[in-house]
């Protein structure tokens, strides 16, 4: 009984880890996108600065 319990701690904290790691991955996915569509945007108004 022990036994099963001490496999389910380290599953329950894997899982927590992997969770966590998601979570990070997530985020910084969305800033990613963020930081892509301001630079996308900027390069736009450049080119427009530069043909008007």
């Amino acid at each position: 009984m022990l036994k099963l319990a001490g496999v389910l701690l380290v599953l329950m904290i894997l899982f927590g880890v992997l969770g966590f790691v998601v979570d990070v991955a997530g985020a910084l996915t969305k800033v990613a996108f963020f930081v892509c569509l301001i630079a996308f945007g900027g390069s736009l108004a450049m080119k427009a600065l530069k043909k008007g």
